[in-house]
């Protein structure tokens, strides 16, 4: 079923809407929350989750693309669940792709340095404008899905060693083009 006839059941507010939208993305709803949360039962709490919020945001919203929309809502529930059930303690794989990161991000800890975190977030989508498709989903994939260098490996038909490699670059890249950009890091 089309992303537009599922959206028409959510306006519709048919209970099939959901079905239409699990049988279609389930799979990939599922796979964020798993690398965030490492954990079957907590995933499969967060997509409920997310199908639940979905059905209350769908009228009035009308998302384009739903894949973005619903993996954002199941993304950002996976998150506060993970940070919830890891407040003192780490959890390597998740922690490991965002300590990659740590050196290139400013860490917001006011209200302005938030403000400043959304002119931030616009130029990191600037720059990944400006790599090359394969190294731009290469990223996404890590810092956004969450997805093992194992995992972007065997996606790539490359090593893991490559894609270690790759990434490191591109991390050290977006320094350099945050640094040029005036954001202090």
């Amino acid at each position: 079923m089309e992303d537009q006839e599922i959206i028409e059941l959510f306006f519709a507010r048919k209970e099939q809407a959901i079905c239409e939208l699990s049988n279609k993305y389930g799979t990939i709803c599922s796979k964020v929350a798993d690398n965030i949360l490492n954990n079957r039962l907590d995933s499969e709490e967060c997509v409920n989750d997310a199908y639940l919020a979905v059905w209350n945001t769908i009228p009035p919203k009308k998302p384009e693309p739903l894949v973005s929309y619903v993996c954002r809502i199941v993304r950002n529930l996976a998150l506060k669940k993970y940070h919830e059930k890891t407040a003192q303690k780490r959890n390597s794989s998740y922690d490991v792709a965002l300590e990659e990161l740590a050196d290139c991000l400013p860490s917001p800890s006011s209200v302005e340095d938030e403000i400043s975190a959304n002119a931030v977030a616009e130029m990191v989508n600037r720059f990944l404008g400006t790599l090359e498709q394969r190294d731009r989903i290469m990223f996404v994939r890590r810092y956004w899905y969450a997805d093992s260098l194992d995992e972007l490996a065997e996606l790539f038909h490359k090593s893991k060693h490559y894609v270690s490699v790759r990434l490191s670059r591109t991390s050290k890249a977006l320094r350099q083009y945050l640094c040029k950009e005036g954001v202090d890091i």
